[in-house]
């Protein structure tokens, strides 16, 4: 912890170097481009106040007007979603665990039971979808 000075300690100094790198491929290609974009202004094809077609506002510019929310799941059902099924098994564990300390080993045979029964209920209705469709 630093406590208030009247004086100044010294920062430690920082090492910045600014390298110079020169690329005469793509200076010749800048020379290339001006001349081009010059000529093209006095011929009179474009116009001076033109934007340059690499900056970045460009892309941005009316991607927010074609905004149309959140779109709905296309999935075939809430279950088969990954956050569905997750929570299933959270639940199951959760009841599994709070089941063995207050019932003991009888509460495995408990959820067998209920997850059967569940297993049955989803594969009838299952069936029953099916069945219409033929």
């Amino acid at each position: 912890m630093k406590f208030p000075s009247v004086f100044r300690t010294a920062s430690p100094m920082r090492f910045d170097i600014k390298p110079r790198y020169y690329d005469p491929v793509k200076e010749e290609i800048d020379q290339r481009t001006s001349r081009i974009k010059r000529e093209l202004t006095a011929e009179g094809l474009i116009s001076e106040d033109d934007e340059d077609l690499g900056s970045y506002g460009g892309g941005i510019r009316g991607s927010f007007a074609q905004y149309r929310g959140i779109k709905e799941r296309s999935g075939p059902t809430m279950f088969a979603s990954t956050a569905m099924i997750r929570t299933v098994i959270f639940l199951l564990l959760l009841g599994s665990i709070f089941g063995y300390v207050y019932l003991g080993p009888v509460v495995f045979e408990y959820l067998a039971y209920f997850a059967a029964l569940i297993g049955a209920i989803y594969f009838f209705f299952r069936l029953k979808s099916k069945k219409k469709n033929v």
